[in-house]
């Protein structure tokens, strides 16, 4: 049973768009073997991480357990959604409600918010599961296709035609994977509506605040707006951090796409996709963090950063549909 697999080969190097599309519609539909949302959540997980693969297309495990750790604690803690598979519990569950119970930790606390020490014992239990009943069935259901990975290792390495694939086409693969995820809560928890789960499923790898990066940021820039350079004067919550590229398309929180704004700027903003010459200043941006050797932190997030990333994200955004272009009044 592929469940069981300790290392997993990639079966095939070339696949074409129709074959990968083929393979995606089986896995997200319930001809997939895995009768649990565990499969959702690892395409959730491998989204979050698509722009942090490194030059041979390899994530660890701990990247993708934390993602995978941040979905299910939000879930089960902060929307009490328990069932995730059919039969007795999903391990996973148990980790997180002893976990919650041992750590006296609120209902209403995102994952975000359990203190770092507390995260890497959670996430390192979560991850031991999934070596056992996760990374070796969507690789069974995809046959071998998409991804290798090898448990003593800890890599996991994306086929690179189905990493160019997720980018091209993410948008609709992230709307997908949230609709199949909620119909298959709803089906599990007797939850009143489809609807009633999408703005759950589809809210719950956001970070429940952004502050930490503010003083970060902070520490290495002046108090200004990004994008109308206006003074931030920090009175009144003016001082915001905002996804340079939209939240909703890059669906995960990095340093290296998050800027300093004003209040003003960050809700005209929204959703849209800043003028093309803040792409440049994005760049420049981020060329002086990564410069910043002495500071640990910012060193460990900039640690598979590349200028190429940032262009091809901006421009996969663009291909994604986020082709309203905005400027700042």
């Amino acid at each position: 049973m592929s469940h069981k697999l300790k290392v997993g080969e990639l079966q095939e190097t070339y696949l074409t768009d129709e074959d990968i599309w083929r393979t995606f519609t089986i896995i997200l539909s319930n001809k997939s073997v895995k009768s649990s949302t565990y499969k959702y959540a690892l395409i959730k997980s491998l989204i979050e991480n698509l722009y942090q693969v490194n030059e041979n297309f390899e994530l660890t495990y701990d990247q993708l357990a934390y993602s995978f750790t941040k979905v299910y604690w939000n879930l089960i803690v902060t929307h009490h959604l328990e069932k995730q598979n059919r039969g007795k519990n999903a391990r996973v569950v148990t980790i997180i409600k002893e976990a919650q119970r041992l750590y006296g930790v609120p209902n209403e606390f995102s994952f975000d918010k359990i203190s770092e020490e507390i995260q890497i014992k959670i996430v390192s239990k979560v991850k031991s599961t999934m070596k056992e009943n996760v990374f070796g069935a969507l690789y069974g259901d995809t046959k071998g296709t998409f991804y290798a990975f090898d448990h003593k290792k800890e890599y996991f390495k994306i086929n690179p035609p189905v990493h160019a694939f997720m980018l091209n086409y993410q948008r609709l693969i992230v709307n997908l994977t949230n609709y199949h995820l909620a119909a298959m809560i709803e089906q599990l928890n007797e939850v009143p509506s489809i609807n009633y789960l999408l703005g759950k499923v589809e809210s719950i790898a956001r970070r429940s605040s952004l502050r930490p990066f503010e003083k970060l940021l902070l520490n290495h820039f002046e108090a200004r707006c990004f994008y109308c350079n206006k003074t931030l004067s920090g009175h009144k919550r003016e001082t915001h951090v905002d996804h340079f590229i939209p939240w909703s398309f890059v669906q995960s929180d990095h340093i290296w796409n998050l800027v300093l704004s004003c209040h003003t700027c960050n809700r005209s903003k929204s959703d849209k996709l800043p003028k093309r010459e803040f792409l440049e200043f994005m760049i420049d941006r981020n060329h002086v963090l990564t410069n910043k050797q002495e500071d640990q932190q910012v060193r460990s997030m900039m640690m598979n950063y590349k200028e190429r990333k940032m262009v091809m994200l901006y421009e996969y955004s663009i291909k994604n549909g986020y082709d309203t272009i905005w400027v700042p009044r």
